[in-house]
């Protein structure tokens, strides 16, 4: 039937509209039901498996070296057993895996994780070194930001001071060593940077801060070596001549004090030290071979 015969006549519309809306509801129950059954189907849940079987086959993996399967076996005890001994286990053992992986962010995450919810368990020490190994391993050339350095030494110190006792406490004070010796090491070459460019007072402030706040570096001798080619270039003598006097006495054998003592001698000058000076008052800090 045309469609300008129906429309010309309401009486001839009115059978086939109601056909119409029969088909459009029967196709709305439909698609319902079939949303309703897609829903159903997507809230199954998965059937838990125990709680030793899922930790058991996540130390398989990791013994296996299969990292990444570790961890999903290591989440699924901690979600299908939430708050339970294997769950508390699992991840500390999730932390080691992703650290293992190389996944320090993650293994930093899980790590906190684990300290926030087991912050007394017998375990919390190794947590808190996989945190500050996690920075260590991040640590990058003195060239670059040294904000890992940083962080190195807050999670190792707090390591130290929160379980002294710890077996991991030797190899954490040696790896706040390197990351201060990292700072220092910055701090030098930004100093010479000044040094270069003639800027010598921002030269000196980076070298004292080298002298007074990583003294146990091996960046002091040359530190001290630096402030008497820039005091000396000031013509601050005294100031010099101390830096070179302190320079000699802890370091004795060092080029950087025979190269120190030449340019004083090139100005008629040799090392003296003036007890009144900072760069003396620093030098009980110094750790060299003199002291």
């Amino acid at each position: 039937m045309p469609f300008s015969s129906v429309a010309s006549n309401p009486r001839r519309a009115r059978p086939l509209l109601l056909a119409l809306t029969a088909v459009a509801v029967s196709l709305l129950l439909a698609g319902c039901n079939a949303e309703k059954d897609m829903d159903l189907s997507a809230l199954t849940v998965e059937d838990p498996e125990p709680a030793d079987v899922l930790y058991n086959q996540g130390l398989a993996n990791l013994n296996a070296g299969r990292m990444k399967e570790a961890v999903a076996k290591f989440e699924a005890v901690d979600r299908q057993h939430p708050y339970t001994e294997f769950a508390r286990k699992a991840l500390l053992m999730k932390t080691f895996a992703h650290y293992r992986r190389g996944e320090y962010t993650e293994a930093i995450s899980a790590g906190q994780r684990y300290l926030t919810l087991y912050p007394t368990s017998e375990d919390a020490a190794y947590a808190q070194y996989l945190i500050g190994l996690s920075h260590f391993r991040q640590i990058k050339n003195v060239t670059q930001d040294q904000r890992d350095a940083r962080l190195t030494i807050e999670a190792m110190q707090q390591l130290v001071d929160r379980w002294p006792d710890s077996e991991y406490v030797a190899d954490a004070e040696a790896k706040i060593l390197f990351a201060r010796d990292q700072l220092a090491g910055k701090e030098m070459q930004i100093g010479r940077y000044y040094l270069e460019r003639r800027e010598y007072i921002a030269a000196i402030r980076r070298f004292r801060g080298v002298v007074e706040n990583y003294s146990d570096t091996r960046h002091v001798e040359e530190a001290l070596a630096r402030l008497v080619e820039a005091y000396y270039a000031m013509g601050i003598a005294s100031e010099a001549q101390t830096a070179a006097a302190v320079l000699g006495h802890n370091y004795p054998d060092s080029q950087w004090y025979k190269d120190s003592y030449a340019l004083l001698q090139s100005g008629g000058l040799e090392p003296r030290e003036d007890r009144g000076s900072w760069i003396s008052k620093a030098a009980s800090l110094i750790t060299g071979a003199g002291s």
